[in-house]
């Protein structure tokens, strides 16, 4: 397969040193030996990106294009970076949105930006993908870095970049953030008896969730019942079954911790014990076409579950205990300039919930948005009490140790 930039039979290390940029996409999915300079010479001088990408069971085609992306945001940000800032009317938004999102996004960022510019506002943006991670922009948490040093606004699914004292983590008890959303209710779906997505203590913005949902095989079911439930999932009888989406850390990290909440450490090394494989959630849909051992159940986001033909060997679960929840959270700046709060309503508009719950099938916070998912269908959210009273990054540590005993990695 030839792209672009690269060629199917490039090495892991041409490609890297061609464009250095890639290495944070290789460490984010599943080649943590990139990021190390002596190990990137002696692993990826030695193999091709084909040969890389078969042994994780990554499709090249997706991968290809998650690379392709990366390095044209690179070739672009130095002309865009030349073109922000006019005194204190820039604004600076960086985030990490799902893939299905990030480009139709960007292209209402860009959009919104061309009208704020007519009025003396200048927006500057880097929207990348989430299966990067957060490396891309350590040096907004680097231990020499103040609150003038950050972005206006942060748009991030899952925990690892807000709640680490690390990163983001140690600016917020300095009340450097503050949820800045003008509506005070959010949607029915996230404000009610059983969970409420509204941060009591204002800090932070929840503006849409990435749900966790099961995707079964019922050829590779073998008699056993279609598991409804995250406890069916934990049950002997689903041993060795299981794809998870270990390379989505937003979506796998908040699985760890739901699950470690509800139900204990030994509810995450049966989660281990589970594990058959972990895919791209394209990879989980035509897992039933795969030759050798297939998956029973795949857990991924819901998103998804919209690739699978109906009628056909696979079918969509939403657990009846409640689909865990990965939160797309927007951090802003309490103190900035006063051109921020349009930027704001905008973010957390109808307009971008609309294209959150209709295009991406992640279901948005926003009251007026109708997110199309069943009355009966539940979320499993950690809860804020919960989220303030640990240390999430510590706790998120110590659930991919008992995770990784019982998978025995």
């Amino acid at each position: 397969m030839s792209g672009k930039y690269f060629d199917s039979n490039d090495t892991l290390l041409t490609i890297t040193n061609k464009y250095p940029e890639t290495i944070r996409v290789f460490k984010a999915n599943g080649f943590p030996q990139m990021d190390d300079p002596e190990k990137r010479e002696l692993f990826g001088a030695n193999i091709t990106l084909e040969v890389a990408l078969n042994f994780r069971q990554i499709d090249m085609k997706s991968f290809s294009v998650l690379l392709e992306e990366t390095i044209e945001q690179e070739r672009n940000k130095a002309e865009a970076s030349s073109s922000f800032g006019n005194g204190d009317s820039g604004i600076l938004v960086k985030g990490l949105l799902p893939c299905p999102i990030r480009i139709p996004l960007t292209e209402q960022m860009e959009a919104f930006a061309e009208k704020l510019a007519t009025d003396g506002t200048d927006i500057k943006y880097e929207l990348q993908a989430a299966s990067m991670g957060v490396d891309w922009i350590r040096d907004d948490w680097a231990p020499e870095a103040t609150k003038n040093d950050l972005a206006d606004v942060y748009l991030s699914a899952g925990f690892d970049m807000f709640f680490d004292e690390k990163k983001m983590g140690r600016f917020k008890k300095d009340d450097v953030f503050a949820d800045r959303v003008s509506y005070d209710r959010l949607n029915k779906d996230f404000d009610n008896d059983y969970v409420s997505l509204k941060d009591p203590s204002g800090h932070y913005s929840i503006i849409g969730v990435v749900p966790a949902v099961f995707l079964v095989n019922k050829n590779e079911l073998n008699g056993r019942k279609v598991p409804q439930s995250w406890e069916d999932i934990l049950s002997p009888e689903f041993e060795k079954s299981v794809s998870l989406p270990i390379g989505d850390f937003d979506l796998f990290n908040a699985i760890l911790l739901s699950l470690y909440r509800l139900y204990g450490e030994k509810a995450l090394e049966k989660l281990g014990r589970s594990l058959l494989t972990d895919m791209h959630p394209s990879q989980m849909v035509r897992s039933h076409k795969k030759q050798g051992d297939k998956p029973a159940v795949t857990i991924m986001p819901y998103f998804f579950t919209k690739m699978v033909k109906e009628g056909g060997t696979m079918a969509a679960v939403w657990p009846s205990d409640g689909a865990i929840i990965s939160p797309i959270f927007m951090l802003t700046k309490s103190d900035t300039n006063k051109n921020l709060q349009p930027v704001i309503d905008f973010l957390a508009s109808k307009k971008v919930g609309e294209l959150l719950a209709h295009q991406g099938l992640f279901p948005s916070t926003h009251p007026e948005v109708d997110n199309r998912v069943p009355e009966e269908n539940k979320y499993l959210w950690l809860g804020w009490d919960y989220v303030y009273e640990n240390d999430i990054q510590t706790l998120v540590d110590h659930c991919e140790k008992a995770f990784n005993r019982g998978a025995d990695l």
